[in-house]
């Protein structure tokens, strides 16, 4: 990792200025979706998260345009994917619609894009075919039921530890005292990362893709390029411990596997980088959606408290109310046409499964939590295809464990205040939920 070019200049924010960024950069006023002509609407802006005002916008693209056209002076052409059935499609069909050139929606083909370190660093899900999965074997052992199955005891234990520790009658923030707790720590033990720093994995996935901004998780693309560069070099010294005295970890699976030991420096910080992504915000949201949504649907809540069996039932519903990541990209390696349009070459295409996972011909009701939802498992929140999400057990697992135990110990965790969200439309997150919990 250490042949990372550590000294390149830092371009100026300027010339750094994302397709997301370039979108928040517009603020909160985006109308109402009803207020907009069809070619107005574009769901990318971050503060309609942040505001949690998506619904609408993806209300009116599932009914009225499910491939949907928009075009930034940065992304170029690229379009919104909203309806259930066509997200599986492209996701479905990686030769026709690939990942090789990113997850999120990136520059558009020809320009010169600035230095986006370290979205751009390659992983093996910007990869398809062999290449893809044959990286993705690599580190699969450790999320495989064997795994998981040692790991369950080590879950609970540190789960059992977190509650007992939250202060009873008065109010905390359940984003930082339980869910970044409870993930960080599960991601520690699978790197075998130093446990007394395990709060660095939060802070960088944090920033991965953080849109800076004044008073934001970084303020300008300097400060989020100098803080990953921390992250470079701590994971060096990692590499070169792994190297030399393997483990069963990731690090080690990834600094010894045959198709992976050989990558370069950028392709093992891309790689760790969406395993740090993908272990932390997608649970720790998941985490915090579950508590929110519960109290938004007190009838649900009241329904698993009267049957604590219906926790298995629970989660994937509530993984599907939340859809932690909205979207995924994929990019046209062809022209090709979907859904009676003309996708070019070259085109990117948004996978909304924030939007697939609210698609009323799939989940009746689908704004709705409905804990006993018979087809919630067909959810779209781990993807769909060859890039499903490996971690998925894990994820189920995490929080399976989580509501056994919060269910045995509280009469109720009772949120006291609307939850802070995250400024991003690609990460859907919680930045704080204040509680308060009653035991039994």
């Amino acid at each position: 990792m250490s042949a990372i070019a550590t000294e390149e200049p830092v371009p100026t924010d300027t010339m750094l200025r994302t397709p997301e960024q370039e979108q928040a950069e517009k603020g909160l006023n985006v109308a109402p979706a009803a207020d907009l002509a069809l070619d107005e609407i574009n769901p990318l802006n971050a503060h309609l998260f942040r505001e949690n005002r998506w619904h609408d916008y993806f209300s009116r693209l599932r009914a009225e345009d499910p491939i949907h056209f928009n075009e930034l002076d940065s992304a170029g052409r690229y379009w919104s994917i909203s309806k259930y059935e066509d997200i599986k499609s492209v996701s479905s069909d990686p030769k026709t619609y690939s990942s090789a050139q990113g997850i999120t929606l990136g520059f558009s083909p020809g320009r010169d894009a600035p230095l986006l370190f370290p979205p751009s660093s390659p992983s093996f899900i910007s990869q398809d075919g062999e290449g893809h999965d044959d990286q993705r074997k690599t580190v699969q052992p450790s999320v495989a039921p064997r795994n998981l199955a040692k790991l369950e005891p080590i879950i609970r234990e540190r789960t059992i530890s977190v509650l007992e520790s939250l202060p009873e009658g008065e109010g905390f923030d359940w984003v930082d005292n339980v869910s970044i707790e409870l993930t960080t720590m599960m991601l520690a033990t699978l790197f075998d990362f130093p446990f007394e720093d395990r709060r660095k994995l939060t802070r960088w996935s944090d920033i991965v893709f953080a849109i800076p901004q004044p008073g934001g998780v970084v303020e300008t693309q300097e400060q989020k390029h100098d803080e990953l560069m921390e992250c470079v070099a701590y994971f060096t010294e990692l590499w070169k411990d792994r190297r030399a005295n393997p483990g069963n970890d990731l690090v080690s699976m990834l600094a010894h596997g045959e198709a992976t030991k050989h990558l370069s420096a950028a392709n093992h910080l891309g790689n760790l980088l969406l395993l740090i992504v993908g272990g932390n915000d997608t649970t720790r949201n998941t985490m915090s959606g579950s508590v929110y949504g519960l109290n938004q649907y007190p009838d649900q809540y009241d329904k698993l408290i009267a049957d604590p069996t219906l926790v298995k039932k629970m989660v994937p519903e509530i993984i599907r109310w939340q859809t932690p990541l909205a979207y995924m990209r994929r990019t046209a390696t062809q022209d090709a046409e979907l859904g009676g349009k003309s996708i070019k070459k070259d085109d990117q295409l948004l996978l909304w499964y924030i939007s697939g996972n609210r698609d009323e011909e799939v989940f009746e009701n689908a704004d709705a939590i409905d804990i006993e939802r018979s087809n919630a498992g067909r959810h779209l929140s781990f993807g769909w295809g060859p890039h499903f999400c490996m971690g998925s057990r894990m994820a189920e697992l995490q929080l399976k464990i989580l509501w056994e135990e919060v269910l045995g110990r509280f009469e109720r965790i009772e949120v006291q205040a609307e939850p802070e969200r995250t400024l991003s439309s690609f990460v859907k997150g919680y930045t704080h939920l204040p509680v308060t919990v009653k035991r039994k």
